[in-house]
This record gives structure tokens, C-alpha cells and sequence, in this order.
């Protein structure tokens, strides 16, 4: 069985490792968990061309994020400034916390 835990949250800043837009660092502006997809901004920019409309009063070529699967992006730990994996710890309230794997400092938003 697939195991779909993501660990990425809104906000979170990202480095992306594979693909056109790899090395770029953004923040996270959606997670969709049941996709195993992230929205990055200015990350993966798809060019969509549209009929003038209604809705759209002018008509033309229309830029906007694509999103990208989470396994192609890495959180950026802010004390070692680098990308990393994570690791959850649990406390003794029961609460659980994001921790980096270089320097085991808590990640927080």
C-alpha cells in the first residue's frame, strides 16, 4: 500500500528538485492531499489560451501555476538554509512537531 503523507503545509518554503523548474526555491501556496500535489508559486507556469467571454472580457494567452506531485520538492530548513527531509516527533502533550534531519531544529511557518 502507498503510503499519501505529506508533510508540506501552506506557506511552507520549498526547493523543487526534479524537473524544468529544479533549484528554484518558492513558497507553497496550496496543498491538494488527495492529488499528492503542491501549488508552487511561479513554479511549473503553464500558458492557457482563452476565448474572450463574459467572465473574460479580453481574450489572449493567460500564465498561471500548474501543479507539481510533492515528491519533486524538499522543505527549506531555515537555521542550515538548506533543503531537507523531515522527521516527526511527538511530545509529551501529544502534539506533533516538524523536525530537521541535518540540524534537528523545529521547523515552524
Amino acid at each position: 500500500m502507498i503510503r499519501n503523507i505529506c508533510h508540506l503545509k501552506k506557506d511552507d518554503k520549498v526547493k523543487v528538485i526534479t524537473g524544468k523548474d529544479s533549484g528554484k526555491v518558492s513558497k507553497v501556496l496550496k496543498v491538494n492531499r488527495k492529488k499528492c500535489r503542491v501549488l508552487i508559486e511561479s513554479v511549473n507556469v503553464v500558458k492557457r489560451h482563452t476565448k474572450q467571454s463574459a467572465k473574460n472580457r479580453q481574450g489572449g494567452i493567460v500564465e498561471s501555476e500548474a501543479p507539481i506531485h510533492w515528491s519533486n520538492v524538499l522543505l527549506m530548513c531555515n537555521k542550515c538554509m538548506a533543503p531537507v527531509r523531515l522527521k516527526i516527533k511527538s511530545l509529551d502533550d501529544g502534539k506533533k512537531i516538524r523536525v530537521c534531519r541535518k540540524c534537528n531544529e523545529f521547523i515552524d511557518k
